[in-house]
């Protein structure tokens, strides 16, 4: 607003300007596709930019259409209860007269159907493009109800005498256009702030990155926006910062949280030569990195545009439906006219009053009002039986779909004297494996020391002095930089690792002396869980960023069905896209950022509530607990 007062001084607040270069679509019809916004010209409905930039502001026709839904529906409601007054034995007719009940309802019904006329401008656009769909049918009819309400209520003369009543009117039906279009728009308002919805999980994963980044330039030091950024720059990233874009570290050590991209959550050490992904959080050093990729060639902006990608494209049911639309409403509005033919060749006198009204009531019966109630209904009902059981419903579709799901791919699940030392090492590291430690330790009763001399080698282990012994704790590399043989346990470190664990060596007095192992417990729910799935007709996968060994591991103690390790998104976007080329109906369950493209790929996505942001956007359904659990639930459900 303050530098741009006047983009806001309309009625109704403006989107945020996009980007140049951006495409729009249309939410029904994909295949339209156009470099500016406006009206998709088969159906009417609003363009919609293909990617929405990180900083959109609410879609105006959602903040339009909620106004007009708030105005409309006591009109609606008014007209409808007067008109429906007397079949509940109230009858408003009698108490204020017949001629003066016919423009009450008028003067509320015209507000409705005038503020509603985006409705008609769409049914219009169908005609006219030849693309029957149901804004065809709900125009026809809604329009044909009440301009037939206009006439009976002028000119009831025209009408024969067997369709008056007692005071000479004719009936309307101005109720019946009212309260049709009032529920088509509480439909639009809900599907609307559903892909309001959709949208951010595309932001949450552009806020990701950084808005700028802090370039190194013949020895000085400046924070520049990211699209200033070129292939080649070097750029510094401090403790705490987010990595810019994708690159190579030039400079320097860090521990680098990668979990947001790769879905593990144990941060991974980088040193000179190692590559870094924009959008991952460095944790402890700071370092140099020269960029890679920039713009829309790194990691994160290819997510982001696989992501948009899988939400827009078209479900099997919609296909089903244009296809229906195709010949139900040719075969409507024929019918419409073949009883006024039937009634002008057969009917009594006067012919064309008759043959009029049976043509409307055609149009008027066929309107599809159950297209703007029933999926609102199943909406609330299905949402509201599933929040008690944990399971957030996106919408009535991906409830359906699960129902036909054959196959569910799951993201990977991950001495007292000898963990007494290392805990007291530990206890002195900011690394992310030092809490696991020190929480065994405790949870085993081990003697509580304290170390000294404390030394962490990045990307190896620890050093330090605990009640006067020197104790090393790291992997095969510490050990060999101090000179200590390891390979009376290699055999042991192997089968860990293989277990799903990870493995590191304790030193005592330059000495090997034993193996910590930390591993990423499976929850107890979890077994019951795979097995009642399996009873469910389901066929688990398990598509992990892991190594092979600990998913084949956690796969072998569950019972899971197929394992791929060592995935990138794309690689579980792929498998996702090579199930449903197989004639599978894939749902897919993760809680990560690198989940995201083959949640919104999949016929259903599941998220774990526990789990990022994006994948409980990019879901339709959503386990509130991050439970396994749940999804056996919302499949019952």
């Amino acid at each position: 607003f303050d530098a741009d007062p006047d983009a806001y001084s309309g009625a109704l607040p403006q989107a945020a300007p996009q980007p140049a270069g951006t495409e729009y679509t249309c939410p029904m019809h994909p295949e339209i596709v156009q470099d500016h916004p406006g009206d998709c010209p088969k159906c009417g409905m609003a363009l919609e930019p293909m990617t929405p930039s990180a900083d959109a502001g609410p879609n105006p026709e959602y903040v339009d259409f909620k106004r007009r839904l708030w105005i409309t529906a006591p009109l609606a409601l008014a007209v409808f209860v007067l008109e429906m007054g007397a079949h509940i034995g109230v009858p408003f007719a009698d108490w204020i007269g017949h001629t003066l009940f016919g423009w009450l309802q008028f003067a509320l019904a015209t507000p409705v159907v005038l503020i509603c006329w985006p409705f008609f401008k769409r049914g219009w656009s169908s005609i006219v493009n030849r693309s029957p769909n149901m804004w065809t049918l709900i125009a026809i009819g809604t329009g044909a109800a009440y301009l037939f309400s206009i006439v009976s209520l002028l000119a009831p003369g025209l009408f024969p005498p067997a369709m008056r009543d007692g005071m000479g009117m004719t009936p309307v039906y101005f109720e019946a256009s009212a309260v049709i279009l009032v529920l088509v728009l509480i439909g639009q308002v809900m599907e609307l702030a559903a892909r309001e919805k959709t949208g951010d999980a595309i932001r949450a994963l552009m806020d990701l990155a950084p808005k700028t980044a802090r370039r190194i330039t013949d020895g000085t030091e400046e924070d520049v926006p990211l699209d200033q950024l070129r292939t080649g720059d070097s750029l510094r990233v401090r403790p705490g910062e987010a990595v810019p874009v994708d690159g190579t570290l030039t400079e320097g050590r860090s521990s680098v949280d990668e979990s947001m991209i790769t879905g593990e959550p144990v941060p991974v050490e980088k040193t000179s030569g190692d590559s870094v992904t924009g959008g991952t959080l460095n944790k402890t050093g700071s370092f140099v990195m020269q960029a890679g990729a920039v713009g829309a060639d790194t990691t994160l902006s290819r997510i982001v545009a696989m992501v948009a990608k899988a939400q827009r494209s078209r479900a099997p049911i919609q296909a089903m439906a244009d296809r229906v639309a195709n010949y139900f409403v040719p075969a409507v509005v024929g019918s419409a006219i073949l009883a006024f033919v039937l009634w002008v060749i057969f009917g009594p006198q006067p012919v064309l009053s008759y043959a009029f009204v049976a043509a409307v009531s055609v149009l008027i019966i066929a309107c599809p009002c159950a297209l703007g109630l029933a999926t609102p209904m199943s909406i609330m009902v299905a949402t509201g039986r599933g929040a008690h059981a944990g399971v957030l419903i996106r919408d009535a579709e991906a409830l359906e779909r699960f129902s036909k799901v054959d196959v569910l791919i799951v993201d990977g699940i991950e001495g007292a004297y000898l963990l007494s030392l290392a805990a007291a090492l530990e206890r002195g590291s900011e690394h992310p494996l030092a809490e696991a430690i020190v929480t065994g330790a405790e949870d085993r009763d081990a003697p509580r020391a304290q170390a000294q001399d404390f030394e962490a080698v990045t990307g190896k282990g620890v050093i330090g002095t605990v009640d006067g012994t020197r104790v090393a704790l790291g992997n095969a590399a510490l050990m060999r930089d101090l000179s200590i043989a390891t390979e009376a346990m290699q055999d042991r470190l192997d089968r860990l690792q293989s277990d799903g664990k990870t493995a590191m060596f304790v030193a005592i007095d330059g000495a090997l002396a034993g193996l910590v192992a930390v591993a990423d417990a499976i929850k107890d729910t979890t077994p019951e869980a795979i097995r009642g799935l399996h009873d469910a007709g389901l066929r688990i996968v398990m598509a992990t960023g892991d190594a092979e060994a600990t998913a084949q591991s956690v796969a072998a103690t569950l019972g899971i069905d197929e394992v791929h390790a060592g995935l990138s998104p794309e690689d579980k976007n792929n498998l996702v896209t090579r199930l449903q080329s197989e004639g599978r109906s894939v749902a897919m369950a993760g809680d990560g950022v690198n989940d995201a493209p083959a949640l919104a790929a999949a016929d259903v996505g599941i998220a774990m509530g526990t789990g990022a942001d994006v994948a409980v956007e990019s879901a339709g359904i959503t386990l509130v607990k991050g439970d396994l659990g749940g999804i056996l639930r919302a499949r019952h459900l």
